[in-house]
C-alpha cells in the first residue's frame, strides 16, 4: 500500500463548487428563499454571488454552508428546498449530507 498515491484531496474551493453544482443540478426542486421560490439554476448562481461576496472570509465548505448557503444574510431566515411532493427541508441540513458524500468519494 502506497500512501498519497490515490487522488489529490479536494480543496475546500472545490468542494464549495461541487455543493453549487449539486444544487444547480437537483430536479424537480426548488428553492423558497425570504417568501419566494427559484430553480436550481438560480439558486446556484444566487449562492455563487453570496460566495463571492463573502470572499476570504469562507475557510472551509462547512463555513460555506452555515454563513451563506443555509440562510438569507439579509433577513436570517433559513433557506428550504421545496420538492414535487410538497416536502421542504432545510438548505443547511441537505448541504450538509452531500458534503459528507463528497468527502466520503474523495
Amino acid at each position: 500500500l502506497i500512501f498519497g498515491a490515490g487522488k489529490p484531496a479536494l480543496t475546500e474551493d472545490q468542494k464549495i463548487e461541487k455543493i453549487i453544482v449539486f444544487v444547480e443540478q437537483l430536479k424537480d426542486a426548488s428553492f423558497a428563499r425570504n417568501g419566494s421560490e427559484y430553480p436550481p439554476k438560480k439558486a446556484a448562481e444566487h449562492l455563487r454571488m453570496k460566495r463571492e461576496k463573502a470572499g476570504s472570509a469562507i475557510k472551509t465548505a462547512n463555513g460555506f454552508i452555515e454563513k451563506v448557503a443555509a440562510k438569507s444574510s439579509m433577513s436570517g431566515e433559513a433557506y428550504l428546498i421545496k420538492f414535487k411532493d410538497g416536502k421542504m427541508i432545510p438548505v443547511e441540513a441537505l448541504l450538509k449530507a452531500q458534503l459528507k458524500t463528497i468527502e466520503s468519494a474523495s
